[in-house]
């Protein structure tokens, strides 16, 4: 419906405009729509003077005036749509069988892996037309379609996008291009599915993190490795990127580490240490720092306890971190490169710290406290280099102060440091003390006997000292005076022939007994 508005306009002011026209009055011969939904109009030349100009009023019709108004679907209107044409509209599309489509039959556009073009209420706009009818026939013509469902468009759009459905494989589930159609409830229904299974296997982890349904491969891969939901949820913490590795990236990488000699137990524990591990190809990353820790002599059987040890060492560049490390740790430490192999296996640790800062303090320490030489610290570092690793205020100081507390001077204390470099690592109240109270109070021997033996102080006090003490005793066959320490470092079987003059079986079984005694009596004292 047109309408048109009369407006009287003087000749004096809108006419003198049509003196410069040969005296030609215009006026409105007729009035088309425009093709984008505007009003036009045509004028022709007149014979009759004009006094009245006739213009076209898009605020004279009350429908128009609502511009805003929407379809039973949500839809905008265009301003110069009328309600039959509408009806009509509906009346086709129910000729093609789709017009009673209600809202909740409609997938929404996550489900697909292109971007349905829908509005709020997930309902298709009337210029595309429904599954692909002659409104998106004209979009495609302007070259303005874009793509409308993964079931919708197929030859209307030439075939361009295909059909896409949702293929189940085990339990996961993806987007493929596939020949049929697929129906929206098959695929609301799949999608639900996939929810369910994500919730039922992982409950934990998404009430955590929002769980990707591309991480279930993955996830269910790291599974049989002994990871579960709140391990997941640290390496989610620690570095989210690496639960969205492929699987099949992931699998190659972990294998080839267990084929170096990484037990599976400690695959777990790597993870979670060092998640980025998922992330590094095994050409240009693991093989060459496997290859560098095997240049330094290691052989291939502890290749894999290194690894499990210090998984952060794939984080550090071979030619500018880990060779400098190792130069610095012959050239100006004074480890010699025969020993760098076994170094390295009694403390994988030291290829990824700052070396001359902890070597530096440590030696400083070491020579103004007891006055150990350089000599002295190397052999001690050789030995045991997790010494590098101890704190001085928590670690090494106490243990020195223990040693002098108990009797020793400087010299013994490095003395014993020298030989058993162990003991800075022994706890004072659970080993160094109550190993020190026997050696006196049931060994009857002097301080002075642990220069001798510093063995002494590294033994299981449960397992070695006080069952060979009491098994010898029981026989009749501890000496009288000072027991002496040099029995208690042969191996079970020597101290038998040489000390008891028994089987081993009679001394494994006195022990057996002598220990569930010893914990029976702990229990009874700790309740």
């Amino acid at each position: 419906m047109i309408v048109f508005s009369v407006y009287t306009i003087p000749t004096s002011s809108v006419l003198h405009s049509c003196s410069n026209l040969s005296q030609t009055h215009f006026g409105f011969s007729s009035i088309s729509e425009n093709p984008i939904g505007g009003g036009g109009f045509k004028l022709k030349p007149r014979t009759r003077p004009c006094r009245f100009l006739v213009l076209f009023s898009t605020h004279s019709n009350p429908k128009i005036l609502k511009s805003n108004r929407r379809s039973r679907y949500g839809q905008a209107l265009s301003p110069y749509d009328s309600e039959e044409d509408e009806e009509e509209e509906d009346d086709e599309e129910d000729e093609d069988g789709f017009g009673d489509v209600s809202e909740d039959d409609w997938l929404t556009d996550d489900e697909f892996a292109e971007v349905s073009d829908f509005d709020g209420k997930r309902k298709r706009s009337k210029s595309q037309g429904r599954f692909g009818g002659s409104g998106a026939k004209k979009q495609a013509e302007k070259g303005q379609s874009r793509v409308l469902s993964s079931f919708a468009v197929g030859k209307e759009l030439g075939g361009r996008n295909g059909k896409h459905t949702l293929e189940k494989s085990s339990t996961y589930y993806h987007t493929s291009n596939t020949d049929e159609a697929v129906s929206p409830f098959d695929a609301r229904k799949e999608k639900l599915t996939t929810r369910k299974i994500i919730e039922n296997k992982y409950p934990r982890l998404v009430e955590e993190i929002e769980v990707d349904k591309k991480w279930l491969p993955l996830l269910d891969y790291l599974s049989t490795y002994g990871l579960k939901e709140s391990h997941f949820i640290q390496m989610y913490e620690r570095h989210m990127p690496s639960l969205q590795i492929n699987v099949c990236s992931a699998q190659e990488r972990l294998e080839y580490l267990v084929s170096v000699g990484v037990k599976h137990r400690d695959v777990k524990r790597i993870l979670l240490r060092q998640p980025q591990i998922l992330e590094y190809t095994v050409e240009n990353n693991l093989k060459s720092h496997v290859a560098f820790l095997m240049s330094l002599g290691i052989p291939n059987s502890r290749i894999g306890q290194i690894i499990a040890a210090a998984p952060s060492l794939f984080s550090y560049s071979v030619e500018n971190s880990l060779k400098p490390t190792v130069r610095y740790l012959v050239e100006e430490v004074g480890i010699k490169e025969k020993d760098l192999g076994k170094v390295v296996q009694l403390s994988p640790q030291i290829l990824v710290q700052r070396i001359d800062i902890t070597w530096n303090t440590r030696y400083i320490f070491l020579s103004k406290e007891i006055g150990a030489p350089r000599d002295s610290i190397v052999k001690m570092v050789t030995k045991h280099p997790q010494l590098l690793h101890y704190s001085i205020d928590d670690g090494l100081l106490p243990r020195i102060n223990f040693l002098r507390s108990i009797g020793m001077r400087n010299a013994d204390i490095l003395k014993v440091l020298t030989s058993l470099t162990q003991v800075l690592s022994l706890s004072l109240e659970e080993n160094l003390k109550p190993k020190y109270l026997y050696l006196i109070n049931e060994l009857s021997n002097e301080v002075q006997s642990l220069t001798k033996y510093p063995m002494y102080l590294s033994l299981s006090l449960d397992q070695r000292i006080r069952p060979r003490h009491k098994f010898l005793v029981s026989l009749k066959k501890a000496p009288k005076g000072p027991f002496p320490l040099s029995s208690l470092v042969p191996t079970d079987e020597r101290f038998c022939q040489q000390w008891a003059g028994t089987s081993l079986d009679k001394y494994l079984a006195f022990r057996q007994r002598l220990l569930l005694k010893e914990f029976a009596n702990k229990y009874e004292r700790k309740y």
